[in-house]
């Protein structure tokens, strides 16, 4: 067993109908850009009824078409947003938790021991998280339930150098499941990041399931400078 393997992004969507929402953080090649992504999916009509729409400080949820939005709680949230010069990514209102502790100088880590799960029994949907430094390295985490019965929180935290050319990929789910969508289990999972942000934004838009997707959003910061290219797929644009 090759615990460093390192797999492309097609690779590790490759078969997969549904991960859910995922996020990626790494290095480009040449060391000089650190890399984000966040991409999202949906199977019932109010999950798919999103689009990623520009904030000052990131993006943030928006409903496609209003008048079908059911339950905002779990879909509508800020992702993305920028703090000390480094980013935070997350798949819920976590994003603006996290924040808010960082900007009052405590730990992303003190901020999510106050988060738990999404309360969406049965499938107790994990709240992933990421928090990437001006110096290109990050962190990811993941809050999931400790049991079937949603009774308890288990928290995982990791961090990560800044290695050129590789990035870590965290994901809700395993794959699609019917009627509990399986929890993502392990580290979470190696990938190559490649140099140019058009070839890493194909890679992914292309290769998450066509019926599933529903938005992506991937981001180069150059670490020198601290500019940044972006590039935003919606299915619903």
């Amino acid at each position: 067993m090759n615990v460093y393997e390192t797999k492309s992004m097609r690779e590790r969507l490759d078969g997969n109908t549904y991960p859910g929402r995922g996020i990626v953080l790494g290095v480009t090649p040449d060391g000089r850009k650190a890399v984000a992504a966040y991409f999202i999916m949906g199977r019932s009509v109010n999950s798919r009824n999103r689009v990623f729409v520009k904030e000052p400080d990131g993006i943030r949820t928006e409903a496609h078409d209003p008048s079908l939005m059911v339950d905002p709680h779990l879909i509508i949230y800020h992702p993305v947003r920028e703090i000390g010069g480094g980013l935070i990514v997350t798949n819920g209102d976590q994003t603006d938790t996290i924040w808010e502790f960082l900007a009052r100088g405590e730990s992303w880590e003190a901020a999510l021991r106050t988060r738990r799960f999404e309360d969406d029994g049965p499938n107790w949907t994990p709240r992933i998280s990421g928090l990437q430094a001006k110096d290109g390295s990050y962190k990811l985490s993941i809050l999931k339930s400790a049991d079937a019965e949603g009774s308890a929180c288990a928290r995982f935290f990791y961090e990560y150098p800044a290695i050129a050319g590789l990035g870590h990929f965290l994901h809700t789910y395993v794959c699609d499941g019917n009627p509990v969508i399986p929890t993502f289990q392990g580290e979470p999972e190696r990938v190559a990041i490649p140099a140019d942000i058009g070839e890493f934004t194909d890679e992914l838009w292309q290769n998450l399931d066509a019926n599933n997707k529903i938005s992506l959003f991937v981001r180069y910061t150059d670490l020198e400078t601290g500019d940044f290219e972006q590039r935003i797929i919606n299915r619903n644009a």
